[in-house]
């Protein structure tokens, strides 16, 4: 069977997925009968939810035989699934043999994805230290030119998606990626709207959320309003940028404004809730989601 979110059918509630936000979970949902990303899927499937960001943000230790597992599972619900790269990846660490390192662990991670059926794989890119924003960006950017070539010679079609991050010393403001992957064939963002709101201290309003989806439409073409990957949840932040995940309700963080501006601009695409009531946040949102006109 055929994941209905991967494909653009039409899901089990009846409307086309491929016009439409899917929600689900980073990782394996609290109320889950155990910890396997197997079972992970079987209770957003019950949840009623849409889809799964599969953590390996420790390292990739899945096998092939429970990635098959894994792919089986999620064609047979209908879940979407993206996976999310290690946060040891630093493709602008000061020492060459690092950041090779941090190359092959976003390789691996996306032909693990592919075994999984995972249409994307979110990584963060590496921290600035001593390296001035521009030449970063330029490093990034010829380390990712080298990735994505080898990708694209073994015909991989998982999506590389690099996510805005949440501190001032992290590679990854709004600017950085949307600039990186309009310049970058094969790269997509990740828009995380949390982070955004953490580094800048604003951007948490209508008119802000609604300028940054413009913003999108325009440096990425229309078409990247209709196949965004957000994350999202409550944060704590502080003069170093974000500090901590919240629950939405917990948190400053206008929800309902920013779902109202995702219906406003006819967004579709995948949101993955982080909060730390992961499931409990994943139901508000698309119970909001189905309610806005």
């Amino acid at each position: 069977m055929t994941s209905a979110a991967s494909t653009g059918a039409t899901g089990a509630d009846g409307r086309s997925t491929a016009k439409r936000l899917l929600f689900g979970t980073a990782g394996v949902p609290h109320s889950a009968d155990g910890d396997s990303t197997v079972k992970g899927i079987e209770r957003v499937a019950a949840l009623g939810l849409d889809c799964l960001e599969i953590e390996a943000v420790r390292g990739v230790k899945l096998g092939v035989d429970t990635a098959r597992q894994i792919k089986e599972r999620a064609e047979r619900h209908g879940i979407k699934l993206s996976l999310h790269a290690p946060y040891y990846i630093n493709l602008l660490s000061p020492e060459e043999g690092k950041r090779l390192a941090s190359q092959k662990y976003l390789l691996s991670a996306v032909r693990v994805a592919q075994l999984c059926g995972a249409g994307s794989v979110v990584f963060h890119a590496g921290y600035y230290r001593q390296t001035s924003p521009e030449e970063a960006y330029l490093q990034i950017k010829t380390s990712l030119a080298e990735v994505l070539s080898v990708l694209k010679s073994e015909r991989n079609a998982v999506t590389l998606r690099i996510e805005t991050m949440g501190r001032p010393k992290q590679f990854g403001t709004l600017e950085e990626v949307l600039f990186l992957c309009r310049e970058s064939e094969g790269l997509e963002p990740c828009l995380d709207f949390s982070h955004i709101h953490a580094r800048e201290g604003r951007v948490n309003s209508f008119p802000e959320f609604d300028r940054i989806l413009r913003k999108l439409g325009r440096k990425l073409g229309p078409g990247a309003l209709k196949n965004v990957h957000f994350h999202i949840a409550g944060v704590d932040y502080g003069r170093i940028g974000e500090i901590k995940h919240l629950d939405l309700k917990e948190s400053n963080f206008r929800y309902d404004e920013w779902i109202e501006a995702l219906k406003e601009n006819a967004v579709a695409g995948t949101v993955i809730c982080e909060s730390p009531n992961l499931e409990a946040d994943a139901l508000m949102l698309k119970k909001l989601y189905g309610s806005k006109r």
